[in-house]
Formats: structure tokens, sequence, C-alpha cells
């Protein structure tokens, strides 16, 4: 396979992300690249043996690193030692087999949790390390902050060409829809979806949505997140982490999101506001301007189109698409 001037290997290749990748180099295919999008069937990464055994197959050239335990705010509170060592385990394999078989650059993706409790915003790449990232998820979040120190580590020992990109709220096709433990977005998509069909028979039940409303947050859509992650792959050689981000001014409050989805889902019923139910926190907001000085022609897809998009793909894709666990 060396024949090619490229092997991409993706981890987690079937999730969100994955999936926006696959979108993006679907649009501008280069004949010089081949590439693997890796799920769990193709073996567990967890497991040193099985991820040589993947390396050795494929023999990559290039890495985008997307596997992780994930999990909502229930299960990253509950099972913080399993959240640090599973993930651990797998950025210690991807890393480390990366190294023995030569692998040119690896990008991985962290999160914007990652980041610390206690900041000032907008929050830029030099923050990372200034503080504790919130409790409530601190064995996923640190697990995610490590490959930043260990990528400078295989630099500086290695050599290694070994990145990370810190996206914001990424939501889109082929989604966990999950109400209870999914993300914010996907889950108002959901809960749009059953009370349209609710209010399409003539059953009483509006769409309710937790909270205040009031908090801010950045939402990039998943083939925009892809076309970036693809623009790191090929153009972005620094081992600095680099947050892939839309822009400040494009910050919507969790009632405009709503609203969005009401629309996109083209839902005519009764829309509540449960104020009992807790806000979190009230902004995160990123700074993008190491990204638009690096890429500064990149387009955003306009927020209200990119959710009419993936509510249309979610009606249409109900039956299969993730709900849950």
């Amino acid at each position: 396979r060396r024949d090619m001037a490229r092997v991409v290997m993706v981890t987690g290749g079937s999730g969100l992300v994955g999936q926006g990748i696959k979108a993006a180099v679907d649009k501008e295919k280069k004949s010089d690249e081949q590439w693997i999008f890796l799920t769990s069937k193709d073996g567990d990464l967890r497991d040193r043996e099985a991820t040589r055994l993947i390396y050795e197959k494929y023999k990559p050239t290039h890495v985008i690193h997307l596997a992780a335990r994930v999990g909502g705010l229930f299960s990253n509170m509950k099972y913080k030692v399993e959240f640090w060592r599973e993930n651990v385990a797998i950025n210690d394999n991807v890393l480390e087999w990366a190294k023995e078989y030569k692998v040119q650059k690896v990008v991985s993706c962290l999160s914007t949790c990652i980041f610390p409790d206690k900041t000032t915003y907008p929050i830029d790449e030099t923050m990372i390390h200034n503080g504790p990232p919130h409790h409530s998820n601190e064995g996923y979040a640190y697990a995610k902050r490590m490959i930043d120190v260990i990528n400078r580590c295989y630099h500086q020992q290695h050599g290694c060409m070994f990145t990370s990109v810190v996206p914001t709220n990424i939501f889109g096709p082929h989604d966990n829809f999950s109400i209870e433990d999914g993300h914010v977005l996907p889950g108002l998509m959901h809960k749009v979806l059953l009370a349209k069909q609710r209010h399409s028979k003539g059953e009483p039940g509006g769409f309710e949505v937790w909270g205040s409303g009031t908090p801010l947050r950045q939402f990039i859509y998943s083939e925009d997140l892809g076309a970036l992650m693809v623009w790191t792959l090929r153009h972005y050689d620094s081992i600095e982490p680099i947050i892939l981000s839309v822009p400040e001014s494009a910050e919507v409050t969790i009632k405009e999101a709503a609203m969005a989805v009401v629309d996109g889902m083209g839902y005519r019923g009764e829309v509540k506001f449960d104020t009992t139910k807790a806000d979190g926190q009230h902004k995160k907001t990123a700074c993008n301007d190491k990204l638009m000085k690096l890429n500064p022609d990149f387009k955003f897809t306009p927020f209200r189109e990119a959710v009419a998009k993936t509510c249309e793909w979610f009606e249409a894709n109900y039956k299969t698409a993730r709900k849950g666990h």
C-alpha cells in the first residue's frame, strides 16, 4: 500500500466527526490519498497488540485519531476511572505504534472540556494547562489533555509530528441523538421530532427545553469540522494545538439554537422552557483567531442551514440513527 503517496487512517471513523471527514474527503478527492475509516469492528484500540495489528495491516503514513470512550454528563460523573483508563490506553497505543510504524503525522481530536474551569474568555490555545478542568468530567478531560503533553514529548524525543485540534460543540448527521445522555443540539432535535409527531396526531405535550435558554454556545457543523481536519492534516505543521471553531460572533443562545431546531424540523406546536432545570456553564467562548489567520478563506456553513440539514437527515434516518447507548 506504500505505492500511494498517502495512506490516511482515521480511528473512530464511524462517528459524528469521522463521517464529517468522510463527507469532506468525498467532496475534494485527491488521487494520491487513500483513506481508511476504522470502526470498533477493526479491533480494540485499548489493546496494545490489537492496535499493532491494525497498523501492520494498513501501514498508514498519516493518522487522524478520533477514537475515544465518550459519554454525557451523567456517565462522565459516574465512571471517572473508566473514562481515564480507557482513553489513556487508547491514546497510548495509537501514538506509540504511530511512532514505531514511522507515521509522518498524527492529528488527534481533543475537546473544549479540557480547558480550565476557572478562566477568562475567550479561551485560546495557550490556556489549556492554566488550571484544572471542571471536576464533573476530570477523568475524561485529563486523559484528553495529556495528548497535548505527550505530543510534545514525542516531538522532543523522537521528532514526531503529532499534533491536536480542539473543536467546539459539534453537531450533524450520524450524531448520537439521545435525549438523556446526548449533547444539547441532537437531544433537542430528537425532542422536537417526537413533539412534531404528537402534534400531527393531535396529542398533548409540546416541546420542552430544559433550562432558561440563556447560555451561549459555539456550534460547528460536522462537515465544516471534517473539512478543517483535512486541512489540518494537509497544511498545519505544528505540534501546538489549534482550536477549530466558528468565530465568537457566531455564538448563539440555547434559545436561538432551540428555535433553529423548531424551524429546521418544521414543528408548529407549543415551545416551553423549564427554568427549574439547571443551565450548566453560561458560556465557554473559544477564540478562532489562530485558525482564521492560517486559513482565512474558510467559509462556515450558516448555523440555521446546517441545523436544517441535520434535522432533515435525522427525520429521514430516524429508525437507524443512534438514539442512546
